[in-house]
């Protein structure tokens, strides 16, 4: 039998300009954890309640409102433990979560491969972790959907001790994954595979950027976080080999320590050689911009970046976009030519095209580099081979004697 849908009701602070934003991010965060929205209450904080956040007087507003309703009550910010604790108890028992909360379940809905999962049972343990004091009783009622998933009840109701266990054994399988990825980037430099990250705000096209660019088949879905694991495919610009990684998208105001949690599987963007920043076109695209350099710059993200404009099929007049980028429709095709022509305008930098001419003497010598540059065309003559080519700036020195032009 089909179970009916939790309904998450909003408490949606007014602290910045933004809280509408927010207030669509939560929408959308709910609806991407397969829950339904209720409605939203608003409350603009002056000073924060340390008991509450919002005050007892907005508080039993919220109590009377949702009085027979069978709902979970999202606090879209960010609620300390004891708050949490207090907000449930004033609203008749109700479940209450906070952003944070709504976010890791998300994540715990979304992870797929061994170290998705471990980034997410570590980010959920280490967040529930100061909320188990005095709390037997709220997990007992906390039952099924938002905020249960992953770890699960039954890790959250054993002893802290074993808890604590639990999260240094995580962070060793991370630390161990790390390292693998680490020497798989370090192989990847050596090999001078340069290498392509697709960043940006969650939902703005980015996995079916990589599926128009590489050919792969990768999930696309309209949801917030649909793809939190990175995936790389290979594809190529003018018969050269580029790797393209897709990674987790950012949202406004993610917490911190979320993004800590998922270091590593950002860290893709930040061994980049180009990243390509994907906006929504048709949206806050400015926002989002700004949203991502700044997440990225927080991890200490050097790299040169393009800015892509997605989706501008749902626009009348490309004129209005900024003129910093490239703009795009990944899902008609529209703009990828332009989009790979300054891809590999911005990276040319890293090769040279030339012309070789290998004598048949020489061929055994050719034979051995042959493999660290592109042959554009061949031909043949009386006294050898010519090669139109592009040589990796690395290797030119290899190829420097058989260079015609």
């Amino acid at each position: 039998m089909n179970q009916s849908k939790e309904r998450v009701f909003v408490i949606q602070p007014i602290e910045s300009d933004n809280y509408r934003v927010l207030q669509e991010e939560a929408v959308s965060l709910i609806e991407s954890a397969n829950a339904d929205y209720a409605g939203t209450v608003y409350q603009k904080i002056r000073e924060i309640n340390p008991a509450t956040y919002i005050g007892e007087g907005k508080v039993e507003e919220i109590r009377e409102m949702l009085e027979g309703l069978d709902v979970t009550v999202l606090f879209n910010g960010e609620l300390s433990p004891s708050q949490t604790l207090n907000l449930s108890a004033a609203l008749e028992g109700r479940k209450v979560i906070d952003r944070t909360t709504l976010i890791l379940d998300i994540f715990a809905l979304r992870a797929e491969s061994s170290e998705g999962k471990i980034q997410v049972e570590l980010a959920q343990l280490k967040y529930l972790y100061p909320r188990l004091r005095g709390k037997g009783e709220a997990l007992s009622r906390l039952g099924g959907g938002i905020g249960t998933r992953g770890p699960g009840e039954t890790q959250l109701e054993t002893d802290r001790r074993h808890i604590r266990a639990r999260i240094h054994a995580l962070e060793s399988k991370l630390d161990d994954l790390q390292q693998r990825r680490t020497m798989l980037a370090e192989r990847r430099k050596k090999d001078k595979v340069l290498t392509i990250a697709l960043v940006g705000y969650t939902n703005t096209g980015k996995s079916t950027l990589l599926n128009a660019m590489t050919g792969a088949d990768v999930l696309v879905k309209d949801a917030l976080f649909a793809t939190l694991d990175p995936t790389s495919r290979l594809f190529t610009i003018e018969d050269v080999p580029f790797l393209m990684i897709d990674t987790v998208g950012f949202l406004q105001n993610l917490p911190h320590h979320l993004i800590e949690a998922f270091k590593s599987t950002l860290e893709s963007a930040l061994w980049c050689d180009l990243a390509l920043i994907v906006c929504n076109a048709a949206g806050k695209y400015e926002l989002e911009k700004q949203t991502t350099l700044e997440t990225l710059r927080g991890m200490g993200f050097s790299a040169p970046y393009l800015i892509v404009y997605n989706q501008c099929d749902k626009l009348t007049d490309l004129d209005t976009l900024p003129h910093d980028g490239i703009a795009i429709s990944a899902k008609y095709g529209m703009g990828l030519d332009a989009l790979r022509a300054k891809i590999f305008e911005l990276l040319e930098e890293n090769f040279v095209r030339c012309k070789l001419k290998i004598p048949y003497a020489a061929f055994s010598e050719y034979a051995a580099i042959r493999k660290l540059l592109t042959e554009r065309s061949v031909s043949y003559t009386d006294d050898g081979m010519e090669v139109d080519a592009i040589v990796p700036a690395i290797h030119a020195s290899k190829v420097q004697k058989l260079i015609v032009k």
